[in-house]
């Protein structure tokens, strides 16, 4: 089958690459960058906001995985809030304008989507069915509802899409953590390599979180079976407190202490890192309900086995292969 890939050239679009390659699908990734490289994938380039000649390789292909989103590691300005909108919410209408013109549109169309959708929750589980959207807690800051408006945006120009031959699937994910550069686990193994792999503001809030392994089995169920359409959370079934979570990653790699961090600490260190605190501070409590109901059986559902895999797998020079 030939699998398209639009914003490909990232952590995730390099783990699905190889993963598609690897069983034996074409892959052709759509890229803004000139001159990059997915192994196992044809680039081909666009601007992922208007349609171009690109538009051919929709035409006719098996399955469209849009990941297309500038990344939500920076600061959170206007400016940059904008533009995670913008690029955003522009790729998946452009994607569906494309999919909806084509003469043999793809079968499925799976949109990259967010499970910071979801509220802030320390005290209940967020599944598809029951799930709390957010943007309107008490107690936490004001602007954190700016990512769960980008992300009501995101999934709702792939569902308003006039695409009735296409299946399509948003794809609610929590931190995939798989070796390489670039990845959240990547940066978290460095800080606990450090002694900075402490809990952060007490550490109470929830990690949701998904191996790179599962993550790209998940993907593939997702694309040959028919009966999933629309939000689909791809989370391991074990969310935990962020400090259980750090000290799991601690043990993984052999580190006895990791310095905790104050709220203000982490603003500091956001800061130093243009990064924002979001990304930390809010309990992401997300569940994987529709998956569990199909029957996917998880390869990792607990955090410290996963853990030890992949601490194991970067000391092997395994970051290349993380769907491995």
């Amino acid at each position: 089958m030939k699998i398209v890939i639009p914003g490909g050239t990232g952590h995730l679009g390099r783990l699905l690459a190889r993963s598609f390659s690897d069983a034996g699908h074409a892959v052709v990734v759509l890229s803004r960058q000139p001159g990059a490289q997915v192994p196992g994938a044809r680039l081909v380039h666009w601007d992922g906001r208007t349609a171009g000649d690109w538009a051919a390789e929709i035409d006719g292909a098996g399955a469209v995985v849009n990941l297309a989103g500038r990344t939500v590691n920076c600061r959170y300005t206007d400016a940059n809030l904008r533009e995670m909108r913008d690029s955003r919410v522009d790729s998946a209408a452009v994607v569906g304008a494309t999919i909806a013109r084509a003469a043999r549109p793809p079968r499925v169309w799976l949109q990259m989507s967010t499970a910071t959708i979801y509220a802030h929750s320390h005290d209940r589980a967020n599944d598809e069915a029951t799930g709390v959207i957010g943007g309107s807690e008490r107690g936490v800051p004001a602007y954190w509802a700016c990512s769960v408006d980008i992300a009501r945006n995101w999934e709702r120009a792939q569902a308003d899409a006039p695409t009735p031959d296409t299946r399509r699937v948003a794809l609610r994910t929590s931190m995939v953590m798989a070796p390489g550069r670039g990845g959240a686990f990547d940066m978290l193994l460095r800080l606990t390599r450090c002694g900075l792999g402490g809990p952060v503001g007490g550490g109470r809030q929830y990690m949701s979180w998904i191996h790179g392994r599962d993550f790209a089995r998940a993907v593939d169920l997702l694309l040959t079976d028919d009966t999933f359409a629309g939000p689909v959370n791809l989370a391991a079934p074990n969310p935990l407190p962020l400090r259980d979570f750090m000290a799991g990653l601690r043990g993984a790699a052999g580190v006895r202490l990791g310095l905790p961090a104050t709220r203000w600490m982490a603003e500091i260190g956001a800061f130093a890192l243009r990064s924002d605190t979001e990304l930390l501070l809010k309990s992401r409590r997300v569940v994987p309900g529709r998956l569990l109901g199909a029957g996917f059986a998880f390869d990792f559902p607990a955090w410290p086995a996963a853990a030890e895999d992949l601490v194991a797998r970067v000391r092997d020079g395994a970051g290349g292969t993380a769907a491995a």
